[in-house]
């Protein structure tokens, strides 16, 4: 059977970023999964799959005795003389139903394994995917910063199919083939001589040493056609996508040359690949005829010399084209292990980041007696280079509303990553009721705070699935009384599928408008003591802002309120404004004061209150 090669590989940069494991240190990431502890009816299953395993090859290699003896039979002195007595008799029936009920036995006995195993199999690949999604849960916000979703999404989808792939062929492949080399060398040995299980096993030595070798380097050459595929593809989409840009420029030539010039050098490595791919058959096939040759030349001698019988000759022969089969397409096996163990590889490796963000051993749960909210002298940067907050230090009293605004890139959004603890202080504290984050669990300490972002990203599910994210065992009254609250209750009622409606992919059937509506409802729902605001209405039109901002003020009404604004006049009517400038507060005092001031915070309202004062004029106009 002829093998032949598809492109299915990463590119170099990702191979270069990442930290190998070793092909033992992932096996033995895996074997958990396989023997499961405290599970006895899943070692169970591993028993009997193994025995079953071994029941079907034990009839497998029997069917070759049986053959030989019904062609004895058959091709027997006196054979002519009792077909003519009696036609029935002849017939060697015994060897024949032999030959057919071993051929069953490994055959169900093989279908057998299947099924038992098969629980095993989606078993392991369901914990070990459900391992992996909870570990990337609890990494924090700057792993999944720097990763891109999309290849997280299929180093799991790989790596969980390469563990059924791996059981595939190497359980049911690889080990069968190899208990079946060793049963068939014993049996030639016991029924010949030491010379045909040496010729044998020799053989079948050779040919997996050559099988290996070869796809080693194979696997190189592949690689650097893989690589080749990628860059004359990226170069493709890159051209296109920037169609317009070739044209005001007049490169259509310069593109087709860059283009041709990456495919020449796949073609160069499609060829080599494929060069190799013969190779690697060739080779193989001179190493089967050989075996085949040599077997049955020790056996046509034997029968000669009268030692064997025609049915010896057929049952070598048997034999070696029986191992031959699996081995057949050994290279294609091996290479789909070394596959297997790649992806799988790359999986096991995400569950050793670091999570960077942890609970501390015996770390107790957020008690809130007002929710207070303090930042203590904090400091932080997400480079050590580049200072990002430098001595915060303010107080949210409890149940009260403070804003803080700025410049883009003063850093106030990173106040509420500070707050959920995405990340931790490089210096100072942030305490609730003067308990320090750090020391508290981030279950309870997120349960007690509720945020409406800027950006508002739903589930691309029902409206009333979003809503009760907030939580998730909500009734249908509460759904509606936080819907109500958050003025989108009577747009439900109204749309065609009411609370079943889907939203999209992110929320893109709901305008901006709407989606801060059931940001907010969702919120209500989960009824937190700390609200956050970051920038909630800084996204949409002045008309739609207004609606927005008073079931944000009904929001905030008896929490600890932080907002983080742009539009300085969605704050006006909090308790203090802190104004903040290359991560230092340089001002802070009410709306009132701070333009009695006339300093920073003034200045950015006059500028905001004269392009509002335009966009007005024009709208008259």
């Amino acid at each position: 059977m002829r093998r032949h090669d598809r492109p299915n590989g990463s590119s170099a940069a990702d191979r270069a970023n990442r930290t190998r494991l070793t092909d033992g240190q992932v096996l033995k990431r895996l074997l958990p999964y396989l023997w499961p502890a405290g599970q006895p009816a899943m070692k169970l299953r591993v028993v009997l799959a193994l025995l079953f395993l071994a029941v079907a090859k034990g009839a497998n290699v029997t069917v070759p005795i049986w053959y030989k003896g019904a062609v004895d039979a058959l091709s027997g002195n006196g054979l002519a003389q009792a077909v003519a007595a009696n036609p029935a008799v002849a017939i060697p029936i015994g060897f024949i139903l032999a030959y057919g009920l071993a051929r069953v036995l490994s055959l169900a006995f093989g279908e057998l394994r299947d099924a038992i195993f098969e629980r095993v199999s989606q078993r392991a690949m369901r914990v070990a995917a459900l391992n992996v999604f909870r570990h990337l849960h609890a990494l924090s916000l700057r792993f999944h910063l720097e990763r891109q979703t999309g290849g997280l999404s299929r180093v799991v989808e790989r790596g969980t199919k390469a563990i059924d792939s791996l059981l595939s062929t190497s359980l049911f492949n690889v080990l069968p083939t190899l208990l079946e080399i060793l049963l068939v060398t014993g049996i030639l040995w016991k029924l010949f001589d030491f010379r045909f299980a040496a010729v044998t096993f020799g053989t079948v030595a050779l040919y997996i040493g050559y099988t290996i070798t070869v796809t080693n380097w194979r696997t190189r050459i592949r690689r650097s056609m893989l690589d080749a595929d990628t860059s004359a593809n990226a170069k493709a989409i890159d051209t296109l996508l920037n169609y317009e840009t070739v044209k005001y420029f007049g490169n259509e030539v310069f593109e087709a040359n860059r283009y041709d010039k990456a495919l020449r050098v796949y073609e160069d490595a499609a060829v080599r690949t494929q060069t190799s791919l013969s190779l690697l058959n060739i080779g193989q096939g001179i190493i089967i005829a050989g075996g085949v040759v040599a077997v049955m030349w020790m056996a046509a001698t034997g029968i000669i010399k009268g030692q064997l019988t025609i049915g010896d000759f057929v049952l070598v022969n048997t034999y070696l084209l029986q191992l031959y089969q699996p081995l057949n397409i050994f290279g294609f096996v091996y290479r789909g292990i070394r596959e297997s163990l790649n992806d799988m590889e790359r999986m096991f490796e995400l569950l050793t980041v670091d999570r960077e963000v942890e609970d501390k051993p015996g770390a107790p749960a957020l008690v809130t007696a007002g929710a207070a909210i303090r930042f203590r002298d904090v400091h932080f940067a997400y480079d050590k280079r580049r200072p990002i907050l430098k001595g915060i230090d303010f107080t949210v009293p409890a149940g009260r509303t403070v804003a803080v605004v700025g410049p883009t890139g003063a850093g106030k959004s990173t106040l509420s990553r500070l707050l959920y603890r995405f990340y931790d202080v490089t210096g100072g504290a942030v305490e609730i009721d003067h308990q320090d984050v750090r020391q508290v669990t981030q279950a309870s300490l997120r349960a007690a705070i509720g945020i409406v972002p800027q950006d508002t990203v739903l589930f691309n599910d029902t409206i009333r699935y979003n809503i009760a994210y907030g939580r998730v065992d909500a009734s249908e009254a509460e759904l509606e009384r936080v819907a109500a609250a958050a003025q989108i209750l009577d747009f439900i009622k109204a749309l065609p599928d009411g609370w079943n409606t889907m939203v999209g992919e992110r929320g893109l059937k709901l305008s901006g408008g709407e989606k801060q509506r059931v940001a907010i409802a969702r919120t209500l729902l989960k009824d937190p003591p700390i609200l956050i605001l970051d920038e909630a209405t800084s996204a949409l039109d002045t008309h739609t802002e207004r609606e927005i901002q008073a079931a944000l003020t009904d929001a905030a009404r008896g929490r600890s309120t932080l907002v983080i604004a742009h539009r300085l006049s969605t704050v006006v009517d909090a308790d203090e404004i802190i104004v903040l400038d290359a991560g230092q507060i340089v001002e802070r005092g009410s709306h009132a004061a701070l333009l009695a001031l006339n300093g920073a915070y003034a200045a950015l309202w006059a500028r905001q209150q004269e392009g509002v004062n335009r966009a007005e004029t024009k709208l008259e106009a």
